[in-house]
């Protein structure tokens, strides 16, 4: 057993991923993950990382799909708490209905780790800062414009305001481009219900009123992509055109910057990483170790080609190159977070 475990470690080091979590002395043998919707390109590959950690460190994951539905959550974590599974992982469909779940995991001393959302009550949660991803994105955007738009910003947002990570992009690259060219401003600021269709829907409407921008953002790849589409669906060239994604999702983001000349900036949030943090900080709170409320999850900018440096792809298959992403350091605290938009 210690031959194995010792085998694990150096296996860690190798690929740079010891974030304290792999030195605990106990692991547990299995995890349970409720993901909120599996179809997601995003949570596919968040789940890929959860198993390519565990793996490494001999621990069996079990996923089970919510589908969008609370209810099925509900009982698939239930499932999961009487099976007698080590620790539990969720990403909550709806974050008022995983409350109730989170007390009776704290009343069953059941670890539990939160990602992606927060519950109240919870212990931790693995996470982007959401903002710094926005903020970030907007300050390289910024610098683009300045030497290929003219020092010009009129920008069409698709965004997603249902939710309090999705406006905190939006919010974050606005105030991050103005830190570039302090009069850039918001031309259409849409709800693009976070999906290709609907983006595509609300960004011709936007462009048919009032056509005069020349940046498109999107809260994630499926926002930028649909509003790059309405904008070609229009007849228009992408000549003097900036398009900038959020997410690295899956292929789609990779075959627009290889492919579409307006599309220059994607803010890469590594889903696979996300599935390989929530794996440690499983293990932490398993050992009873001190975690953090929120455990920050990096995020990058992407310029161009630079998506070479974190991903390789062969045919319809991307592998995230670990040492690349494990060498990016998260902020140690988010410049901004939803507390902030009740303020």
């Amino acid at each position: 057993m210690m031959k194995l475990l010792k085998t694990t470690l150096v296996a860690s080091v190798a690929l740079g991923a010891l974030a304290g979590a792999a030195s605990a002395e106990n692991m547990p043998k299995k995890i349970g993950y409720v993901v909120n919707y599996a179809t997601h390109e995003w949570y596919q590959n968040v789940i890929k990382g959860m198993k390519d950690r565990a793996k490494q460190l001999g621990i069996e994951v079990e996923v089970k799909d919510a589908n969008l539905d609370v209810a099925k959550q509900v009982s698939a974590a239930e499932d999961f708490m009487a099976q007698g599974v080590d620790v539990l992982i969720i990403t909550p469909v709806n974050e008022e209905g995983v409350v109730p779940l989170v007390r009776r995991a704290k009343a069953e001393k059941m670890p539990l780790v939160l990602e992606g959302n927060p519950v109240k009550g919870m212990t931790t949660m693995v996470a982007i800062c959401d903002y710094d991803t926005g903020y970030d994105a907007g300050v390289a955007a910024g610098k683009y414009a300045k030497e290929h738009l003219d020092g010009k910003a009129k920008v069409m947002n698709v965004g997603l305001p249902l939710l309090s990570a999705t406006v905190l992009r939006s919010q974050g690259f606005m105030d991050g481009i103005k830190t570039e060219i302090p009069d850039a401003t918001m031309v259409h600021d849409l709800d693009g219900g976070g999906n290709p269709d609907r983006a595509l829907e609300v960004s011709s409407a936007a462009l048919a009123q009032n056509a005069d921008i020349n940046i498109i953002y999107g809260i994630n790849d499926s926002s930028s992509l649909g509003g790059l589409q309405a904008w070609k669906a229009a007849g228009k060239s992408q000549d003097g055109l900036l398009v900038v994604g959020t997410g690295g999702e899956g292929l789609a983001f990779i075959n627009a910057m290889q492919h579409e000349p307006s599309y220059k900036i994607e803010a890469a949030m590594f889903p696979e990483k996300e599935g390989f943090t929530a794996i440690d900080a499983a293990v932490k709170v398993f050992n009873g170790e001190s975690v953090p409320e929120h455990i920050v999850s990096p995020t990058a900018p992407m310029l161009g080609d630079e998506w070479q440096k974190y991903y390789s792809v062969e045919g319809t298959t991307r592998t995230i190159k670990w040492d690349a992403v494990n060498a990016i350091q998260p902020p140690a605290k988010c410049m901004k977070t939803a507390a902030d938009l009740k303020k």
